[in-house]
Parts: structure tokens; C-alpha cells; sequence
């Protein structure tokens, strides 16, 4: 025990007066081991840099990548989280499917996905993406969730989705990094029911719209009820059917 607390006491009064007269002061390097040893493990130091520095790609299909690129202006400024837009998928670790996925931009979007290093995340932004939106009911060639095509971490609803949702799905994939470990990523986001791959091959089919519609034979010569329903004169061909017909019934 100190022989003169008085003047330890005033010693701690004159430092913590300095230290609120002066807070920016230059921080003295202390010698004490507890607070220069450091203990953490190989998953969160390999955590702690991949949530802190993820690289998406340039990715948009849609109206919601206007959305996405407004993050890169001043106003937002989504460097601070550490992303950094990349226009390689080899330097990507992070996909925004932002916007419209058809099933002619489908074989493009799964090879780019393939191409991204592991480990490697998918955030759906929009309505259209999550469900095909407002293109889900009458569209022949929107995609009904892009999930069918890749696996997807992070939904983000709306049409579209301000900047702002955009950061808190960022927030919400950071936190999702930190609690990973290296063994159960590759187990865990394995996707069991994927409806299209590049090396799959689909079944090729007789087209059913030809673009010959006035061509057709029906066009030519339209039924005979048609032709009687509406006064037509009947062909002479479709009479002689009709005689035919008559006869082999009665």
C-alpha cells in the first residue's frame, strides 16, 4: 500500500482533469501484458475479415439497381462498410440479384455464380426477384424466385427496396459471417433443390408459336360450323364434306 494516498489520490484527480481537457491527447503505449496479448480463434479472425471487406458484383437486371447504385454516390457511401463494387465475378464474394430474373438471363446469372470463389453469398433484392412480383401472374419468362436458380442468404422485400434496406440486409449478412465456422459452410448452404445448372440439358421441343398464324390450314379454310354460325359462304370442299357426312350417318 502506498505510504501517501493523499497524493495518489490527487495524482488520479490531475490525470482524469487532464484527460477531459484534453481527450485527443496522444495515447501513451502501456506495458501491461493483459491489454497487449490478444486470444481469439482461426474462425473469428477469418470471420472478422470476410464481414469486413465483402466485394459484390455489378450485377442488375431491373429497376432496383438503381436502388443499388445509388449506395455507390456520396449520399450513402457504402465503402464504409467495406464493399467495393467489383466487375469480375472472380473477385466477388457477394451477389445482389437486383431486379427481374427471366429464364433467358437465367443460364448467365447461375455462371456467374458459379464463378465467384467460395465462400460466396447471394442477397434477392425485390419483389420481382424474390416471387417475380408484378410479372409472377401474366409473364411467360419472368422466374418465380431466384431461389430455384441459386441459394440466396438475405431477402430483401419491396419494389423496390430503398438504400437504406439495403444496408440493414448488409448488417443482417455480417452478423450471419461472424457466426459461421469454415467446416459447416460448405454442409450447411448446400443447395438440395436447384431446377437449373450450365452443364444441364434441356429437352428440346417443337416451338407451338410459329409466327404462320395466317398460314394455318384453319385460317385457309375455316370449320363449317364457324363458317355457318357467322353467314359465311361455305367452300365448295367443305359442302361436299358436309354431303358426305350426311350421308354416311343417315
Amino acid at each position: 500500500m502506498s505510504p501517501n494516498p493523499t497524493s495518489d489520490l490527487s495524482a488520479l484527480e490531475q490525470l482524469q482533469t487532464e484527460k477531459i481537457l484534453n481527450p485527443a491527447a496522444r495515447s501513451q503505449v502501456t506495458q501491461d501484458l493483459s491489454e497487449n496479448i490478444i486470444l481469439t480463434t482461426v474462425d473469428d479472425l477469418h470471420n472478422w475479415a470476410r464481414l469486413s471487406s465483402l466485394w459484390p458484383l455489378l450485377y442488375g437486371t431491373a429497376c432496383c439497381f438503381i436502388e443499388f447504385a445509388a449506395l455507390i454516390g456520396s449520399r450513402f457511401d457504402f465503402d464504409r462498410f467495406g464493399l467495393v463494387p467489383r466487375s469480375s465475378p472472380r473477385q466477388a464474394d457477394l451477389i445482389i440479384t437486383a431486379g427481374t430474373i427471366t429464364m433467358k438471363m437465367a443460364p448467365a446469372l447461375v455462371r456467374l455464380y458459379e464463378e465467384m470463389p467460395e465462400p460466396k453469398y447471394v442477397i434477392a433484392m425485390g419483389a420481382c426477384t424474390i416471387t417475380g412480383g408484378m410479372f409472377s401472374s401474366d409473364s411467360t419468362t419472368a422466374v418465380r424466385g431466384v431461389d430455384k436458380l441459386i441459394p440466396v442468404d438475405v431477402y430483401i422485400p419491396g419494389c423496390p427496396p430503398r438504400p437504406e434496406a439495403i444496408f440493414d440486409a448488409i448488417i443482417k449478412l455480417r452478423k450471419k459471417v461472424s457466426n459461421e465456422t469454415i467446416q459447416e459452410r460448405a454442409t450447411v448452404m448446400e443447395q438440395t433443390h436447384r431446377y437449373y445448372s450450365t452443364p444441364h440439358n434441356m429437352k428440346a421441343v417443337s416451338p407451338i408459336l410459329t409466327g404462320k398464324y395466317l398460314a394455318t390450314a384453319t385460317r385457309q379454310a375455316p370449320p363449317k360450323e364457324l363458317t355457318e354460325a357467322i353467314g359465311m359462304e361455305v367452300p365448295p370442299a367443305l359442302a361436299s364434306q358436309k354431303q358426305k357426312e350426311e350421308v354416311s350417318g343417315g
